[in-house]
């Protein structure tokens, strides 16, 4: 994903942690190696990049189905938060992290609570991420001012965490749950802590028709407006934009995560990608919360998301296979502000590689690799995982974590929380 195409019975030497050697396996015939991988059969490709979830929501897959999102949050999800114990957190990011590495996710961009515990599950499962301890306020003054704090010593205590592997972020909610003075408190700390914010945009009309009622414009003219747009901004969704709102975002540099499976499910509407993109936008993918999407397999994202703006624009020509697969690697890398350390298949570059399974029926035969892996290819078919040049999974078999005691504890913890 550099731009230089695809390498024919090619190899890649990893040495502490980062690629050495990229080509043909002609010229590392001499090479010593501690380890080596026959990837015959298989392809090679940077690890996937989930720019927007909410890990732990794997204990609330499948409890709140078929409802708008207002409805879905307020009767479900958030009383069910409330309950939320750190160690609930813990168990359910451990589980999301399983289901990342057997799907060939390596790097995911979180925001949730009790986030310490996010990146204790992801420093044990050897995955990279990129995470913000929730902010929301909601009407409460005091929990705005307390959530504020609580990311801020969060994103400082746990920013190069894990040997680098974890990064912060600062985490609003959105525009409609933090005040005006929240937020400007949010991006002048953002702005001194040298990271960015990572936040929910134009993602209901409802809600949006209730912003501009209340402020008199947009959620982005709003930001922008109030400088919070001047820092480097991850925002998920964006599906609710005028031509103006696509504007400030392009000057403003703010990266979108097009997160179309749970768009989908919760009715909310498809985003305008092709109209971002074409006014230099940079778009990342994003598979939401396990609650709102079920899944965690970017494999189906990519797929769906292609789909999606197909439809949309009822044009097929739109979002092409590269420009999907683009979406989900490098353009995830430079969303999350890693783009020098991950993303593609490059020589300096952090070793975080997967390894697709090409021997599979749905799989032959071979005729575009893009088109293979972005409308053929599915999670499950991952057989190696590498993160940072350590092995994660080889041949199937997740080698950081005891995959049944996860799925046990998950399962006991979840039914433990629905009868609090």
């Amino acid at each position: 994903m550099d731009g230089k195409g695809f390498i024919e019975d090619g190899a890649l030497t990893v040495k502490n942690g980062k690629i050495v050697f990229v080509g043909k396996s002609a010229a590392t015939t001499n090479i010593e190696a501690e380890t080596k991988i026959n990837a015959k059969g298989k392809v090679a490709m940077p690890g996937l990049i989930n720019c927007h979830t909410h890990v732990p929501m794997t204990l609330f897959r499948g409890i709140a189905e078929d409802q708008p999102l207002d409805t879905w949050l307020k009767e479900t999800i958030w009383p069910l938060e409330a309950k939320l114990r750190p160690e609930d957190v813990y168990v359910g990011a451990l589980l999301g992290c399983l289901e990342m590495i057997k799907s060939g996710t390596t790097c995911f961009a979180d925001m949730y609570f009790h986030e310490d515990m996010v990146a204790k599950a992801t420093e044990k499962s050897g995955l990279r991420g990129v995470l913000a301890e929730g902010i929301i306020e909601a009407g409460h003054k005091m929990l705005g001012k307390i959530m504020f704090h609580k990311s801020v010593s969060f994103a400082k205590r746990f920013h190069g965490y894990a040997n680098d592997r974890v990064r912060t972020m600062l985490g609003p909610h959105a525009a409609y749950s933090c005040r005006p003075d929240l937020l400007k408190k949010i991006t002048e700390r953002a702005s001194e802590l040298n990271i960015g914010v990572h936040l929910h945009l134009a993602e209901s009309n409802t809600m949006f028709r209730e912003f501009e009622k209340k402020y008199g414009s947009s959620e982005v003219e709003f930001l922008d407006k109030i400088g919070f747009l001047k820092n480097h901004v991850l925002a998920a969704h964006c599906i609710n934009l005028s031509r103006e709102d696509m504007h400030i975002l392009s000057k403003c540099s703010v990266n979108v995560v097009h997160v179309p499976v749970a768009n989908m499910k919760l009715g909310l509407g498809a985003a305008k990608i092709k109209d971002l993109v074409d006014l230099g936008v940079n778009v990342g993918l994003g598979t939401d919360g396990p609650a709102s999407n079920n899944s965690l397999d970017m494999f189906e994202t990519m797929k769906i998301a292609a789909l999606l703006q197909k439809i949309t624009y009822q044009n097929p020509t739109v979002m092409p296979v590269y420009e999907v697969l683009e979406m989900a690697t490098i353009n995830g890398a430079k969303a999350l502000g890693l783009e020098e350390n991950v993303g593609s298949l490059e020589v300096g570059k952090k070793a975080d590689i997967v390894l697709v399974d090409l021997s599979k029926p749905h799989l032959k035969p071979l005729h575009n690799i893009y088109a293979s892996i972005v409308y053929s290819a599915r999670g499950s078919d991952v057989d190696t995982v590498i993160v940072n040049g350590k092995i994660l999974m080889e041949n199937r078999q997740v080698k950081t974590l005891d995959e049944q005691t996860v799925m046990e504890e998950a399962e006991k913890t979840s039914l433990d929380l629905m009868c609090r």
